[in-house]
């Protein structure tokens, strides 16, 4: 009988398999960028082999929300503010937000310029975009959407501020057809911001159309996460419904002090949507949000850290309330005066942050802004942040739910198939940590920071992280296809 040969073992680890199952001990063994066996490895060898030593051994990690578009296209170092939390897998082109497939030439509107330098905004197609990540591989693998906003800069120019006419939405619809024929996974909005509040459902609905049929996702940053949470979860049930796609819905939060303990509401009325609808949604772990300066008017009861500004790049990591009083100025005179620029909005309650996390249908997402001077610390922080503090810790979840939140379950949702999950003939995205260390140490005061308890990250059975030598600049990332279960 031949010996089982490795390209790489990992002996004597507590394996999570993803699925919420039991946590076991044993061997996983890879071949290539393929597991190919679990369990009592003792009698197999590997060319390398390393020793948990009980650590856990977990599926990589795969990020639901992030705006990643120009970074996973600047080379496997960009990625270390997610290989160094274990995550594998990243999904862009959020919020309405893509970086393709409009080319843009002057620097567009909030908040799209907070995603990409305008410089990036240069593929004309997502078939363009799909062979820049190819002929240059991230360290990370990638599943994109395409953004409403993007479209709507496309179909209707600088004119955002109406809602479109029959013959823009159906360019809109047209460029999105052909996005999801080169490899998108489906359409994403933002109608919060500026460039596409003025859509009226029944525009977003004609884009939308292109998902008919072929499994495409609909995922929003929905039009209000504050007063009208409600009739924005109706809202965009509807537009799901209409087109036959299935809807995730963004960073779901209650927004603002008047609106904390609404999760009682939201949550009951998504779980009632998804008996009869596919419905699910990812929440990161802070009771802050961050985005740009233009999207929010500032208020007094919620304070905000300015995260970048381009005419005050100075003020990044300053609160707004200092910044105006030593300019002697209100908080909107001096928001304007930083403006391009973003910030952090301490606007969440903690207990809505825990209710929404535990729920069955939640999946972890960073939401992080990597351009940003002074990000929020969630770009660093989310993952080791529900390992530690909130399974750990608090004990909301068990280690295998938390582990099943950010990696079976993401995967099912967004159809990733042979990932998310342990199991031989699975693609090798794996993740090591120690489960009684790991943390965060990303603060709101200094964001970039690297996680303590995460030992190793592989992308497809490559080394992409180890906290012992950081980053490696392996391009073993793929830009993936999603294939509806």
């Amino acid at each position: 009988m031949m010996t089982l040969r490795c390209d790489l073992i990992i002996r004597d680890a507590t394996l999570i398999d993803g699925t919420g199952a039991p946590r076991r001990r044993g061997d996983i063994g890879v071949t290539g960028d393929r597991i190919v066996a679990m369990g009592d490895l003792s009698a197999a060898s590997g060319d390398r082999e390393v020793m948990a030593a009980g650590r856990a051994v977990a599926p990589g990690f795969i990020d639901a929300h992030t705006h990643d578009d120009q970074t996973v296209l600047c080379g496997p170092a960009c990625m270390l503010c997610k290989t160094s939390q274990g995550v594998t897998t990243v999904v862009t082109g959020n919020c309405g937000i893509s970086i393709a497939p409009v080319a843009m030439s002057e620097r567009p509107p909030a908040p799209l310029d907070g995603v990409c330098d305008t410089s990036w905004y240069r593929f004309g197609s997502f078939a363009a975009f799909a062979e820049q990540f190819r002929a240059a591989p991230s360290s990370v693998n990638t599943l994109a959407l395409v953004g409403h906003m993007s479209l709507r800069i496309g179909a209707m120019g600088k004119e955002l501020d109406r809602p479109a006419t029959d013959g823009e939405a159906e360019r809109m619809r047209s460029m999105l057809a052909q996005s999801l024929a080169e490899g998108a996974a489906g359409l994403s909005t933002g109608l919060f911001y500026p460039p596409s509040k003025h859509a009226p459902t029944d525009e977003v609905i004609a884009v939308a159309e292109a998902l008919r049929g072929i499994g495409g996702l609909y995922v929003t940053h929905m039009r209000n996460e504050a007063e009208g949470v409600i009739d924005s979860i109706e809202e965009t049930l509807r537009i799901g419904k209409a087109v036959g796609a299935p809807v995730v819905i963004s960073h779901h939060k209650c927004a603002q002090p008047e609106n904390h303990g609404r999760s009682v509401e939201t949550l009951p009325l998504i779980a009632r949507h998804a008996e009869r609808y596919p419905v699910a949604f990812d929440v990161y772990p802070y009771t802050a949000s961050s985005t740009s300066l233009a999207a929010r008017k500032p208020r007094p009861d919620v304070p905000v850290q300015i995260t970048t500004s381009v005419p005050h790049p100075e003020m990044a990591g300053r609160m707004l309330s200092d910044i105006a009083e030593e300019w002697g100025v209100s908080l909107e005179e001096a928001a304007q005066r930083l403006m391009p620029g973003g910030g952090v909005f301490h606007n969440m309650a903690e207990e809505d942050v825990r209710r929404i996390m535990a729920h069955p249908l939640s999946m972890i997402g960073s939401d992080g802004g990597p351009l940003a001077k002074q990000p929020h610390p969630r770009l660093w922080g989310t993952f080791p942040r529900v390992l530690g503090q909130y399974s750990r810790e608090l004990g909301l979840f068990s280690l295998e739910a938390a582990v099943h939140k950010m990696t079976g379950r993401t995967a099912a949702v967004f159809g990733i198939p042979d990932r998310g999950v342990l199991r031989e003939g699975a693609f090798a995205d794996l993740v090591m940590f120690d489960p009684e260390t790991v943390r965060d140490r990303a603060t709101f005061a200094e964001p970039r920071q690297v996680a303590d308890g995460i030992v190793e990250t592989w992308v497809n059975g490559q080394s992409v992280y180890s906290h012992a030598a950081g980053a490696s600049e392996t391009p073993a990332g793929r830009l993936l296809q999603r294939q509806p279960g």
